[in-house]
């Protein structure tokens, strides 16, 4: 039977499909039952009836960061629970499962205020958080989840709870950083920031600047205030009409910068980058935050693709160009690199504890691959394979957040004390893992 719910549906059912699409476009879904939440309690009943027959749950708000096919079980999907309310006073942001970040970005901004979100406007908030969460203001104020209040989140046994740090703290510090392991989180309390501008944009260098382009950004990095947080993206983009004119068929290295500092100050910052040599586009500007999105331009579009990443001790030249042979202009498969510069608050502990692992990395390789059909998969796997041999000598794990349909694959997303905290503690809150459609963390796993 049924549970009763505001809108369910089965496969077959008129608005199934419309229900389970999402960003990610690679990997199929085909649950059982999918539960249309339009409040907690319609995510408790949905729980219930999951842990009363035994079935695996998902949680789908944007389909953004899916972790891989999967059939059977309850999706519960939050897209209609996007309830967003910012107190400007207090400097707070209360969300809904299903909101996205363009909405708390445009609320704030109201006020002055800024959350800390990521590059894609479009990227649901709580499963953003739930990974940690890396934004565009990340070196001066750490990860998203470092500022979360309170999660009202649904348990394995069907329970509501309002959880904080001094509340729950074993919870607390699991939920974030370790997915959704431990529950449906059904809405989200978290501070915002006061900023109201930046400087900020991007440079982008043609093929025959890219190898001096690392060089020199990675040299760079080495002395930045926390104020300014950037990445560095490589691609070879294919000659397609709906890549913008600049990158059409060229192979190019991306600056970007989010600067909260002065725009003056700014200039006198980038310009060794801008001594690389002759840009391409340059749209370093001062802006307001709601623009922030600006910066990076990710696609907004529903794709397939597939990822994944390396947090890193160290990068050095030689080890970049390794990878830049494998993924450039003659690689099997268009790939995306992106380095991220770490460091600053992200190195430091929060004031609430949590599970993000890493945190004295001083760089995140993000590598991601287009798939092209169902038989591209075996090829970008392989190329994976090899960039991440080229990077294992500085590596010290994965990030949840940038790891794209290999939901089988966990190994890496935990250093081996956080992980097995949060076993230990997935066996006193889901111990028959009902939660496990997700970078699923096993009860007592070692």
């Amino acid at each position: 039977m049924l549970p009763h719910v505001t809108t369910a549906f089965r496969p077959g059912d008129a608005g199934y499909e419309d229900e389970l699409a999402g960003f990610q476009t690679g990997f199929a879904l085909r649950p059982e039952l999918i539960v249309a939440a339009a409040d907690a309690e319609d995510v408790r009943r949905a729980v219930a009836y999951a842990a009363e027959h035994h079935l695996p749950v998902g949680v789908q708000a944007t389909g953004h960061g899916l972790p891989g096919a999967a059939e059977g079980g309850v999706l519960i999907s939050t897209r209609r629970m996007d309830g967003v309310r910012v107190d400007p006073a207090a400097r707070t942001a209360r969300v809904e499962a299903g909101a996205r970040w363009e909405q708390v970005v445009e609320t704030a901004a109201e006020h002055g205020l800024a959350p800390l979100n990521g590059s894609s406007p479009g990227v649901g908030v709580v499963s953003y958080t739930l990974g940690g969460g890396l934004g565009v203001l990340a070196r001066e104020f750490g990860y998203a989840a470092d500022h979360v209040l309170a999660l009202d989140v649904v348990t394995a046994d069907a329970e509501p709870r309002r959880v904080t740090a001094q509340s729950d703290p074993d919870l607390y510090w699991a939920l974030l950083g370790g997915g959704h392991n431990f529950g449906v989180v059904t809405a989200l309390e978290f501070g915002l920031v006061p900023v109201a501008r930046l400087y900020g944009g991007s440079l982008l260098f043609d093929a025959d600047l890219v190898e001096r382009a690392v060089e020199r950004y990675l040299e760079w990095t080495a002395d930045l205030p926390e104020a300014m947080t950037t990445s560095m993206a490589l691609v070879q983009f294919p000659d397609l009409p709906m890549v913008p004119a600049p990158m059409r068929g060229r192979y190019t290295a991306s600056v970007r910068v989010a600067y909260t500092g002065d725009a003056a100050a700014g200039e006198r910052l980038v310009a060794p980058l801008r001594a690389i040599g002759p840009a391409l586009a340059d749209s370093l500007r001062e802006m307001p935050y709601s623009e922030s999105h600006t910066v990076h331009s990710d696609p907004d579009f529903p794709h397939a693709y597939y990822g994944d990443s390396a947090v890193l001790s160290g990068l050095d030249a030689g080890t970049a160009h390794k990878v830049l042979a494998l993924t450039g202009p003659d690689a099997p498969s268009m790939t995306v690199v992106q380095i991220n510069h770490l460091g600053g608050a992200l190195a430091r502990a929060p004031k609430s504890p949590n599970a993000v692992p890493f945190r004295d990395a001083r760089f995140l390789v993000r590598v991601l691959n287009p798939l092209q059909g169902p038989d591209s998969l075996a090829t970008v796997r392989a190329l994976h394979r090899e960039v991440f041999d080229a990077l294992a000598p500085l590596a010290a794990g994965r990030a949840l957040n940038f790891a794209f349909g290999g939901g089988e694959r966990t190994q890496g997303l935990y250093d081996p004390e956080t992980l097995k905290r949060l076993a230990g503690l997935k066996a006193v809150y889901d111990p028959a893992n009902l939660f496990r459609r997700n970078y699923n963390v096993s009860p007592g796993a070692r």
